[in-house]
């Protein structure tokens, strides 16, 4: 059966290869490892660079199951010159095709050792045009989800994150946010890379602090973001204050951080309270706070503030269930 395989991918008719692409398919494991150290990867690229779509897929699908639990086979497929037809798919007008081929570069992008290959061959700014919503044939869900874990991939090397934000990410992900469900997966995963990003870089911590309507998406999704949303929302949040705690103090009280913070403070999991804590110490100084606020109202915030200061600080992370009452009235309080 593999001798079949192997002889109808490099000298069969289109048929014959097509058939050979989906019996490697249903190989076992073993069967797979063994074909690919005989170099199979070669005629399945060759197919990727014929017009048919069906030989196409039929490639596409057979790569993605030799790559599948294997690294190694992830590196020969590279090395093998899958990245540049890869990329001329992105091209491609069928949905069904670039949805694979996009599998395909999250699946190879999962390995180490092809992450710079990756980035330099231009595949950051086809992927970011994605987000951007350039492709019309390529707008559902988990073509996007696969893109943006696809980035999050090649943001891990360090070498390559001063790429990725010369390429726009920050602004991409930001209108991401903005224009999605802040509690759906694309939110979280977007706001997910984009605190990976300001970490490592200090030009996308300024970018995301600077640009318009940047300090609002991410207080919003504080506010009605997932779970895990939330925490990295406010991790970026605490990123950005301690980045210059004067210059944007002020900035993040008044697009109306506190009821979503103290309230994460209460029920975030336990790295955003933490954080939420971490950054309710530095927003405490309300001294400054919203300057069209009249002295009256701002003297009354201030001291709501500072009593649910006190009593998050004196009961630390075992807030009982009074307590929790409490922030919530005090939260209540500030709107009114």
């Amino acid at each position: 059966m593999e001798k079949q395989v192997v002889e109808n991918l490099w000298k069969g008719e289109r048929e014959s290869q097509i058939e050979a692409a989906m019996e490697l398919t249903r190989l076992s494991s073993k069967q797979r490892h063994k074909l690919a150290e005989n170099g199979i990867m070669v005629p399945l690229i060759s197919m990727l660079h014929s017009q048919d779509h069906e030989a196409i897929e039929a490639s596409l699908c057979a790569l993605l199951c030799l790559a599948f639990g294997s690294e190694r086979n992830k590196i020969r497929i590279v090395k093998s010159g899958a990245l540049p037809v890869l990329l001329n798919l992105f091209q491609c007008q069928s949905q069904p095709l670039l949805e694979l081929t996009i599998a395909a570069m999250l699946t190879l992008s999962s390995c180490k050792a092809n992450k710079l290959a990756i980035a330099s061959s231009g595949a950051i700014q086809l992927l970011i045009q994605i987000l951007n919503g350039h492709y019309e044939n390529c707008t559902n869900t988990q073509s996007q989800l696969d893109t943006i874990a696809t980035l999050h991939n090649l943001s891990t090397c360090q070498e390559i994150t001063p790429l990725l934000v010369s390429s726009g990410i920050t602004m991409s992900l930001l209108e991401l946010i903005h224009n999605s469900g802040k509690s759906s997966e694309i939110a979280e995963k977007s706001i997910g890379l984009l605190e990976n990003i300001v970490y490592s870089s200090e030009k996308a911590l300024s970018e995301a602090a600077s640009i318009g309507g940047a300090i609002r998406i991410v207080v919003e999704t504080i506010e009605e973001g997932s779970m895990i949303g939330r925490e990295h929302a406010v991790g970026i949040l605490l990123l950005i204050c301690k980045s210059c705690r004067e210059k944007y103090r002020g900035i993040i009280l008044r697009e109306g951080v506190m009821p979503g913070l103290l309230q994460l403070s209460v029920d975030g999991t336990q790295r955003a309270k933490g954080m939420a804590s971490e950054l309710l110490f530095l927003l405490r100084d309300c001294s400054n706070y919203g300057s069209s606020t009249s002295g009256k109202n701002m003297k009354k915030n201030h001291m709501i503030i500072e009593q649910i200061m006190q009593e998050i600080d004196e009961e630390g992370e075992e807030l009982a269930e009074s307590t929790l009452r409490l922030v919530e009235e005090m939260i209540a309080k500030l709107h009114t």
